[in-house]
């Protein structure tokens, strides 16, 4: 497998061995990336059995611990290739913005930071997708940076979880509330780099834009306040 490098700069941009999405996501990496914490923070308030609509599921990341757990995924992803690395779920090839399934489900979930990522208009349309997929009973679950992004950025952080070595080698900050970040893993001897532009979305700002898109805030659901949970109004 060759190197490739994909942009525009804006949407992120990557390297490495494999296939990678429009913004710079490399699939091999990001089909071998264990789930984490999310799982278990999903399931403090998702009870068992619920149906989940997962946006941005790349390549099942979440979607095949959620499965495990009995719950019903329907996983979108805008990448084919991300997509086919899911095993047990219905897939949807999808952007998120534009997305229209004429179904509604107990939970939306949008995680992976996506918010942070997104441009505005973008982000604005994701969450306005996400009320337009909830049951009137149901919940949406966001997730984005925690608190401690929006300090100062200090690079090279690294760390190692799952045999998975990860390192922040750059972080610029110069433009006011926007972080320009480079990351590189590095697998069984093969390394990625991801580079990309984040935005910050503090507390405040979600609340109105959770609002401007028929959404109430609810509850934070972890201590530096990444997770959320939201309901229709």
């Amino acid at each position: 497998m060759g190197e490739r490098a994909y942009g525009p700069a804006h949407r992120g941009e990557g390297s490495g061995p494999g296939a990678f999405t429009p913004d710079g996501n490399a699939v091999e990496l990001y089909s071998r990336l264990p789930a984490g914490a999310e799982p278990e923070v999903i399931a403090r308030v998702v009870p068992p059995g619920a149906s989940i609509l997962e946006l941005g599921a790349g390549a099942g990341r979440l979607t095949h611990v959620l499965l495990e757990r009995g719950y019903r995924v329907v996983a979108v992803d805008e990448s084919e290739e991300m997509l086919r690395r899911i095993k047990g779920a219905r897939t949807v090839h999808s952007s998120i913005e534009g997305l229209n399934l004429g179904e509604q489900f107990d939970v939306v979930l949008l995680a992976s930071h996506l918010l942070n990522t997104a441009e505005p208009t973008s982000r604005d349309a994701m969450l306005r997708s996400c009320r337009r997929h909830v049951a009137d009973a149901g919940q949406v679950l966001v997730e984005r940076q925690g608190e401690d992004w929006y300090g100062p950025r200090k690079a090279p952080v690294g760390r190692e979880r799952a045999g998975i070595r990860m390192r922040i080698v750059s972080a610029d900050r110069s433009v006011p509330g926007v972080s320009d970040v480079r990351i590189e893993y590095e697998i069984d001897g093969m390394r990625w780099t991801h580079s990309f532009r984040a935005r910050d979305v503090p507390d405040a700002m979600l609340e109105r834009m959770l609002a401007a898109a028929g959404l109430r805030l609810v509850r934070y659901l972890t201590e530096d306040h990444s997770w959320v949970e939201a309901v229709p109004v």
